[in-house]
């Protein structure tokens, strides 16, 4: 016996070109309320690891635009401004800090990087301290330098593998002509790490010709600790400003907030318009077969039996459409990456899309429940039709 799904599925198949547009127009609407979510998800996840992997809650910079730390703390940049590494010790004794880093980041042309050069960053950091507040940087191989005043380098993951070394290699710090022996090379983590080297903190400041002086204190808070009062008593420290990273967090999301209501209202746009190319689509199949409809009620058929027989083909067509556009996304996940890093001010290490179970389940289920919806009118009026009326062709439309 012929069930209603088959014959809904069969109604569908007569007109092939119109229900697959239709289907088209479901699928890009699943697929960029997924990649939107996904998006929405996996940028806060990237960001929240980024920030993570610093291994520090507050960091202490000379004064500046903060917008420009927030970007040296996260990428490395080239604006460096410096400071008197005398203030560490004001910065310790506060009883909320559990332990503190100084840092010195410097930046120098390496013509070999790239097609036309690039900027290679190096950190000067002491290895104990740095290492005490990045406990999840493993090594692939070797270990961190021991002596302050060595010309020994750690590179990370994506350093190494640009140059080609091992440990044990000896590496040249461009514009300087500085030479240093690889001691470690760290695993991948995925973040600006790897592609940093790191170097003993007092020799960078005797190549930089920077004596006593860092870019950074990193502070690592004491648990349960509220930031908000060392905040406060850090900021009287003279010619220094203070980075939280929650607020780093707040601002870049804040940043990325005008590209998310973009994304939004694309994504709004196009369902509207699969809810009407659905409509459209039913309530033209219902019309077309106004007399095979009157003609299945005086058989028997009541009216609830026609609405559900409208309601299936609208199901059909939505959850099939839900599929493919979530199967789009998942494959057009790269794509999508890629062009929100082009368009973003600010996109952190790792995927910018996260697509996971609960989000597909999600969109299908929406999309599904804007399905019925949108059948609701056409299954009325079909199950509205008068036999005979129907049978003489003479209904009014």
């Amino acid at each position: 016996m012929i069930t209603k799904f088959q014959i809904a599925y069969k109604n569908l198949l007569r007109k092939r070109v119109r229900s697959l547009l239709t289907l088209m127009g479901i699928a890009v609407s699943a697929w960029v309320l997924v990649s939107l979510l996904g998006f929405n998800q996996g940028y806060e996840t990237s960001l929240n690891k980024d920030i993570d992997n610093m291994g520090f809650q507050l960091m202490v910079m000379a004064k500046g635009c903060p917008y420009e730390a927030a970007t040296m703390m996260l990428k490395g940049g080239t604006g460096l401004k410096y400071m008197d590494e005398s203030i560490m010790k004001d910065v310790a004794k506060e009883p909320e800090v559990e332990k503190i880093t100084p840092i010195l980041m410097s930046a120098v042309f390496d013509a070999n990087k790239g097609e036309s050069g690039g900027i290679a960053g190096y950190f000067g950091v002491e290895p104990k301290s740095f290492a005490e507040m990045k406990p999840f940087l493993k090594f692939r191989q070797g270990g961190w330098f021991t002596d302050t005043n060595s010309y020994e380098a750690v590179m990370g993951y994506e350093a190494a593998e640009l140059e080609q070394r091992e440990v044990g290699d000896e590496i040249l710090m461009p514009e300087k002509n500085v030479k240093f022996k690889v001691v470690g090379i760290l695993n991948r983590t995925g973040t600006q790490d790897d592609g940093t080297i790191f170097v003993p903190l007092k020799t960078t400041q005797k190549i930089f010709n920077r004596p006593n002086e860092i870019t950074t204190i990193g502070i690592k808070l004491k648990k349960g600790v509220n930031s908000a009062p060392l905040e406060e008593k850090l900021y009287q420290l003279p010619d220094v400003q203070i980075v939280s990273l929650a607020q780093v967090k707040d601002t870049i999301m804040k940043l990325i907030s005008t590209a998310q209501v973009m994304v939004l209202s694309i994504a709004t746009i196009a369902i509207l318009i699969a809810i009407v190319g659905v409509i459209n689509t039913i309530l033209t199949s219902v019309w077309e077969r106004f007399q095979e409809i009157g003609i299945l009620k005086t058989v028997g058929a009541m009216p609830w039996d026609i609405f559900k027989l409208i309601w299936i083909e609208t199901v059909i067509l939505c959850t099939t459409g839900g599929v493919i556009g979530v199967i789009l996304a998942l494959i057009l996940s790269r794509i999508t990456d890629m062009v929100m890093r082009a368009v973003l001010p600010y996109a952190p290490s790792g995927g910018l899309v996260l697509i996971d179970f609960k989000l597909i389940l999600i969109t299908l289920v929406g999309i599904v429940c804007i399905g019925l919806l949108s059948g609701i009118y056409p299954a009325w009026r079909a199950g509205r039709i008068r036999p005979l009326e129907a049978i003489r062709g003479e209904a009014a439309r």
